[in-house]
């Protein structure tokens, strides 16, 4: 679980950024802070020591996380909903089985997404929150064109 973390290093703490540190505690156990909180990632045995969620896991959580905020926030200005969960799976799929997907060769990464709504919902209040689901950033994110510039310090 995430924990309030203190730091005097201003890019560590300030809003945005993350970064990410081999704690030397196993081969791939990593700190990760996220402004003022502290999370682990780790890959499973027996290749890691299983410390914490793995990348793509921390990726699934961000996604499954705005999702969920998202539809709140929508309903909670219309007076829906008692409760969202989002359960979301990872897998890679081979482009020759995609029908829909521009890529055809090589392999396809593919999310599930399960929205489950809890409360007194009719149909359509049950697509709206659905469809506010789907414009949630991270998924903006995932779904566009993505540049990531790396610089070596």
């Amino acid at each position: 679980m995430a924990t309030h973390h203190e730091t005097g290093d201003a890019a560590a703490s300030s809003e945005g950024t993350v970064t990410v540190t081999e704690t030397g505690a196993g081969t791939y156990t990593q700190q990760v802070i996220a402004g003022r909180h502290l999370l682990a990632a780790d890959e499973p045995p027996p290749i890691g020591d299983d410390a914490g969620p793995t990348p793509d896991d921390l990726l699934l959580a961000g996604l499954g996380a705005c999702t969920s905020m998202t539809v709140r926030m929508y309903a909670d200005r219309k007076g829906w909903l008692e409760r969202v969960r989002v359960t979301l799976r990872h897998s890679r799929i081979h482009a020759k089985d995609c029908a829909d997907c521009e890529t055809r060769t090589g392999w396809i990464d593919h999310i599930d997404r399960d929205i489950e709504l809890s409360g007194e919902l009719d149909d359509s209040q049950r697509q709206r929150l659905l469809d506010i689901g789907e414009t949630c950033p991270v998924h903006h994110t995932l779904t566009s064109e993505v540049r990531i510039a790396t610089s070596l310090r």
